[in-house]
């Protein structure tokens, strides 16, 4: 038995409500059943009832037990002091305010119908991937495509969030803020944190001064990333290593440690040396590269910003002192797509709502015109035969998946409140 199950039969009134008794014996008329806010403090909040004879406004809290309120030290907590009714599964102890007057309590366990607790069990008995994938092809398309909204945007405001954060450490530096974030994309999962931490280590202004030559970008880039330390024979090398020199006393860069880059299990072409060239190249051709991502608002546009490739040298190398076979290593659209959603989306969303706009029906298009992306969890999915047509629908199962499915929250979740409805 779970808490959030009690929530579910509390607030849709899936008991037998005409018989309801405190297990003081005072009969209970559910006026009003509160608000669930899923937030600090009581569980439901301006709960109106009629106990006994009197007529009770306050607040509602939900146990399993009725010695959780001590085990949870609610007896110690102000914030407490308004509840009216205690609902627990199982009472097993009396509960008192602070004034020694005793809270009411309601048993659930006594009044739910067999068939509402067994389609909760069948709901959650442990199963292969998730609860309900047996019956996920049968809910109703309606319900299901109302959810997958709500859980995009969900996601969406989740990734939002430390770009906000972000834009208030940096006074609203948008081109620096998008920076951070870009190179954090450049360096996929296992170099993502230690490009935003190169990013964050270099100062914009900077970037921006030298942004007129790439090979000043690089070397920059490098010699932050540590690339540079080594002693190599590579006159590429030599070169960007007395740039960085030069450009880190000019502008008095303090020395800071980066964690090493990883170039164990990755492709040649994702090497941090080629996504730190091509991040280079991209801000070597765009000198306003905010404003234009901002102002983009078709696909293709975005496309036609990410044409870039690596310098030169890096059509020849992978790492330093070793040539390799010539080969064009530019941006593919499937990288640019990641960074589009997991970049250029979450960015935009976050500065609309930075200064007031709504952009939402726009993003969510953008990301319908995007093909599906391919991991483990959406080819699960598909295989329970749920339909995935864009980025839009790999976004709004993924934030099912990890944070309703893995944390075993059917009650909180659409498709599992109308499985258990059916």
């Amino acid at each position: 038995m779970k808490e959030d199950f009690l929530h579910y039969i509390w607030q849709f009134k899936k008991f037998n409500v005409l018989d309801a008794k405190t297990v003081q014996g005072e009969d209970i008329v559910i006026l009003n059943s509160g608000q669930y806010l899923q937030q600090a403090g009581p569980d439901f909040f301006n709960a109106q009832l009629l106990i006994g004879s009197q007529k009770w406004a306050g607040n509602v809290e939900i146990h399993i037990k009725s010695s959780d309120w001590y085990i949870h030290h609610h007896e110690t907590d102000a914030a407490y002091e308004n509840v009216i009714l205690h609902v627990v599964w199982e009472h097993d102890t009396e509960v008192f305010r602070e004034d020694n007057t005793e809270i009411p309590v309601l048993e659930l366990k006594k009044y739910i119908a067999p068939d509402i607790l067994a389609g909760y069990n069948a709901l959650t008995v442990s199963k292969s991937w998730i609860y309900c994938e047996k019956d996920l092809q049968h809910v109703d398309s309606f319900i299901f495509d109302n959810w997958k909204e709500r859980l995009f945007f969900e996601r969406l405001e989740r990734k939002a969030l430390p770009i906000l954060e972000l834009a208030k450490q940096m006074d609203n530096d948008w081109e620096a803020i998008l920076f951070n974030f870009l190179a954090k994309s450049f360096g996929l999962n296992t170099n993502g944190e230690t490009f935003f931490e190169i990013a964050k280590s270099v100062p914009f202004a900077v970037l921006r001064r030298e942004s007129f030559e790439y090979e000043n970008i690089e070397a920059l880039f490098f010699g932050r990333a540590g690339l540079l330390n080594p002693d190599n024979e590579d006159v590429y090398f030599k070169d960007l290593k007395a740039r960085y020199e030069y450009i880190s006393h000019k502008y008095r860069l303090e020395s800071s440690y980066i964690n090493p880059l990883q170039f164990f299990k990755h492709r040649p072409d994702n090497f941090p040396t080629i996504r730190l060239s091509q991040l280079a190249q991209l801000y070597n051709k765009h000198q306003n590269l905010f404003s234009k991502i901002i102002e983009a608002t078709t696909l293709q546009d975005i496309y036609t910003v990410f044409k870039v490739q690596a310098s030169e040298y890096w059509q020849t190398h992978y790492t330093f002192d070793k040539e390799s076979t010539q080969k064009r290593k530019a941006l593919t659209q499937s990288f640019i797509d990641l960074i589009i959603i997991n970049t250029i989306v979450p960015f935009k969303f976050a500065y609309a709502k930075s200064i007031g706009k709504d952009n939402t029906e726009a993003l969510v298009g953008l990301l319908q015109e995007i093909a599906p992306e391919k991991n483990s969890i959406i080819d699960k999915f598909k295989s329970f035969k749920v339909n995935v047509n864009s980025a839009y629908d790999t976004q709004s199962l993924l934030q099912l998946k990890n944070e309703y499915c893995a944390n075993k929250r059917c009650v909180q979740c659409s498709i599992g409140l109308e499985l258990l409805k059916n």
